[in-house]
């Protein structure tokens, strides 16, 4: 802690990105969201005939020498390419000006690493034998690389790691971004989640768990959170990163403020590799644990974006566990999956983002594809058409395989710093 000082200081949100299949900008999500709309289809960047899951969220037309060189491209796996990518443009969109760069951190949240350089770096070595391995292919896989390249383009020498617990990976950088300035070691943090995962070994390995939805006739209607006939998650690729600073720097130097994270709370479940506890216990003990953080009544929360990922067990436990939480007046929920899939370890910092814009606009985003609500799913879930956000601030859940869990609570604020109680 700097200086031995003990304040605990707020945390704004002055930069948002996002590159997910709904399109390579903030501005391209949100209508997606709004309208209810799935961008799911047939996978595209590799022939998935022999699957017994043939469709994705893939992001299409993306040129990483935007933002690297050409060289830089070929030893990098796609995860860092989309990560560089948001993380550059949440920077920008931020503007931060006047640096330290040794108080300037980024963290990082991914669930898989660079499993698509390790799928086609196992395949070199089993059909062209050794000689045939990429001289970069271990920096390519390793999950911490995007950590590692974002602050070297921006050479940025402050606090820098990699976060990887599962599908909580990008709630969990953002939240230990948030208590790197709460205590003083940095004043500003790129924090977000980037996921490439879209490759033969991985969509094969999800299927084989039966976790995935294998509605292949249909893929635009296949995630369908708390659906009463929900089959299984859709695995999508994407990034996502908020440039958080301490609020009264904000403040001070007039930046665009898009909200304050005002409460974080992260726990394990400790029950099951990839099974939530059937009553959500982690997940009840995460919300009031951010909730706390956050010195926030649960009857003051505006609307949940949940973690809803279309899989049975996920979407029973994580609604019992709002049900528990909040009661019979729980607020509305929401889920961003229907419209995006699962974006693994970058869905965290994705819904971070889609909280925010729905802040901005007074707006809750709905379900897409919820239809008939579940019989197992106790609480007021959002479909068909957008709904006017109540006032209060959002609380955002992430649950992960491993049993890892993440609630952030985010809220506006005035141009002088103050919260907003009402959207």
């Amino acid at each position: 802690m700097e200086g031995g000082d003990s304040v605990r200081h707020r945390v704004a949100v002055t930069g948002l990105s996002a590159r997910t299949p709904a399109g390579d900008t903030v501005d391209a999500l949100w209508p997606v969201l709004r309208s209810g709309r799935s961008v799911i289809g047939p996978i595209r960047s590799f022939d998935a005939s022999g699957l017994a899951t043939r469709f994705a969220g893939e992001i299409q037309g993306f040129d990483p020498t935007a933002y690297l060189s050409p060289k830089m491209v070929r030893q990098t796996d796609r995860v860092c390419q989309l990560a560089i990518a948001a993380a550059l443009d949440a920077y920008t969109d931020a503007d931060p000006r006047q640096l330290d760069p040794d108080r300037c951190a980024v963290v990082v949240g991914t669930g898989m690493g660079g499993s698509e350089s390790f799928y086609t770096q196992v395949r070199a070595f089993i059909e062209n034998g050794p000689d045939r391995i990429s001289p970069w292919a271990i920096p390519m896989i390793m999950p911490n690389a995007a950590a590692s390249l974002i602050a070297r383009q921006l050479r940025w020498r402050g606090p820098n790691f990699c976060i990887s617990t599962a599908c909580t990976a990008g709630a969990n950088a953002i939240g230990e971004g948030v208590r790197l300035i709460r205590d003083g070691s940095a004043d500003v943090v790129l924090a977000g989640g980037a996921e490439a995962a879209v490759n033969p070994i991985v969509v094969a390995g999800f299927a084989r768990m039966h976790a995935l939805s294998t509605r292949n006739a249909e893929p635009e209607t296949a995630s369908r959170p708390f659906d009463g006939e929900r089959d299984g998650f859709v695995l999508a690729e994407g990034s996502a990163f908020v440039l958080l600073e301490r609020l009264d720097r904000a403040v001070a130097r007039g930046a665009r403020i898009h909200g304050e994270v005002a409460g974080y709370g992260f726990n394990s479940d400790a029950y099951h590799s990839t099974m939530p506890h059937p009553e959500g216990r982690g997940a009840v003990d995460c919300m009031r644990l951010a909730l706390r953080d956050a010195d926030v009544d649960p009857a003051d929360v505006g609307h949940i974006n949940a973690h809803g990922t279309s899989t049975m067990l996920n979407d029973a436990a994580e609604a019992q566990a709002i049900h528990t939480v909040f009661g019979g007046a729980a607020p509305p929920t929401t889920s961003t999956k229907g419209s995006l899939g699962h974006l693994v370890g970058a869905a965290g910092a994705v819904e971070v983002v889609a909280s925010l814009l729905a802040l901005r606009h007074g707006e809750i985003p709905p379900t897409a594809n919820l239809r008939t609500r579940g019989s197992d799913i106790p609480i007021d879930v959002v479909a068909g058409v957008p709904r006017t956000g109540r006032p209060g601030p959002i609380l955002t859940n992430s649950f992960g395989f491993g049993g890892h869990n993440a609630s952030l609570v985010l809220a506006s604020v005035d141009s002088g710093g103050a919260t907003v109680r009402s959207n």
